[in-house]
């Protein structure tokens, strides 16, 4: 398998190309930095995204809150992650920090509120 990988470490933004296959890489090129090619290797092997999005709330002076992901998640469960999300129901207050979900899908990472919504 072979992929091109913009990388989005620095401005720079190399172009990326690495060979291999699920498990392991053969070829890496297009770095221009130490961080690049680790980029490059995680995203080839195990790509992740920390998940940003909104949860509806009840009784507050706002009817959603930001949230994100305390830390990265695998990009294959993003869609399931926001379906958990979609779901959720939050009661006011809603405080920046609250964990919304923990361990969301067994994955380690909680999702929390990056907002503040008071209660009326």
């Amino acid at each position: 398998m072979e992929k091109d990988i913009i990388c989005t470490v620095c401005p720079t933004g190399c172009t990326i190309h690495v060979v291999g296959d699920e498990k392991s890489i053969t070829s890496i090129e297009g770095f221009t930095c130490p961080r690049g090619k680790a980029y490059g290797e995680a995203e080839f092997l195990a790509p992740v995204r920390t998940l940003t999005s909104t949860a509806l709330v009840e009784g507050g002076d706002s009817v959603l809150v930001a949230l994100r992901s305390a830390g990265p998640l695998p990009k294959g469960k993003i869609m399931d992650c926001m379906k958990e999300i979609h779901a959720l129901r939050l009661t006011a207050p809603v405080s920046c920090g609250d964990v919304l979900i923990p361990n969301i899908l067994g994955t380690g990472v909680d999702i929390v509120a990056t907002g503040n919504v008071a209660k009326l």
